[in-house]
């Protein structure tokens, strides 16, 4: 009896319109000649495909506010799978991120829409994606790292793709924080070694770090408080954290590179962007 009531809570929750809707446009393809399909992620019903109808008309008062990386307050009504837009409203609060701050916010837009699946409501990750977009327009370039890994370390945690922090995954033995360790997508978190190829090419990160990770992520303000812990980071451990956890995405995402990052590669060589 349960179960029947959660399904009709959630059938229910898919057909009544929303009214104001704190949202994020992540994504958008042509529908028609004057019809976009919209990604959307909301705070309370999660990523949605959004039908905005004429939005590509000049006159049309939804163009301008429908854009990427800026808090919206939408109105939604339910057509099968796919929701109609009735209103938006751009809530203001922050500039358009700009320059690598801007790539880094489209790369955050693919993370999402690669890795969450439609109409699985993440209220709590909505607000740290809030922050992080904010930090993005708000920090520049300087915010880009910790920004980032912040963001990559909360989604995984919250759709349940992070390992354990504190145990190593084999065998289930603590973390030691004298000993150094490197995050695998089969093998979760292990003493890091050369003994394989691969594994000889990255660095492992202190337990003592992957600890204090950890601690972060279970704090009230935990994105806050990841960007404070990694922006103290040198360099090494930085690189390192960034090369384990693109291969946890990757292998989790089901693409060996995101466009966005790489797009971001090439401009590095390019020598358009100092990178993160």
């Amino acid at each position: 009896m349960m179960h029947n009531g959660r399904s009709k809570a959630f059938c229910m929750s898919k057909t009544r319109p929303l009214t104001h809707e704190p949202a994020f446009v992540l994504h958008q393809y042509p529908w028609s000649e004057s019809s976009l399909i919209l990604e959307v992620l909301t705070r309370h019903h999660g990523r949605l495909a959004v039908a905005a109808k004429g939005v590509k008309r000049p006159t049309s008062s939804f163009r301008p506010v429908l854009l990427p990386l800026q808090p919206l307050a939408l109105g939604l009504s339910s057509e099968g799978e796919i929701r109609s837009l009735k209103s938006a409203e751009w809530l203001g609060g922050h500039v358009m991120p700009v320059g690598d701050a801007l790539l880094a916010g489209f790369y955050l837009n693919e993370l999402l829409l690669r890795l969450l699946a439609r109409d699985d409501p993440h209220p709590v990750l909505f607000d740290h994606f809030r922050q992080a977009v904010l930090m993005l327009a708000q920090g520049g370039e300087a915010a880009v790292h910790p920004a980032l890994r912040a963001f990559e370390l909360l989604l995984l945690r919250e759709i349940g793709l992070l390992p354990s922090l504190e145990t190593q995954t084999l065998n289930l033995q603590p973390t030691d924080a004298e000993q150094a360790y490197e995050l695998e997508p089969e093998a979760g978190l292990r003493i890091a070694t050369t003994a394989d190829e691969p594994l000889a090419k990255r660095a492992g990160i202190s337990g003592s770090k992957w600890l204090a990770v950890h601690e972060a992520l279970h704090t009230p303000h935990a994105f806050a408080e990841l960007v404070r812990l990694l922006a103290s980071w040198g360099g090494e451990d930085r690189h390192a954290l960034q090369q384990q956890l693109r291969g946890l995405i990757h292998h989790h995402g089901g693409a060996e590179v995101m466009k966005t990052r790489q797009l971001m590669v090439d401009l590095q060589k390019l020598g358009a962007t100092p990178g993160d």
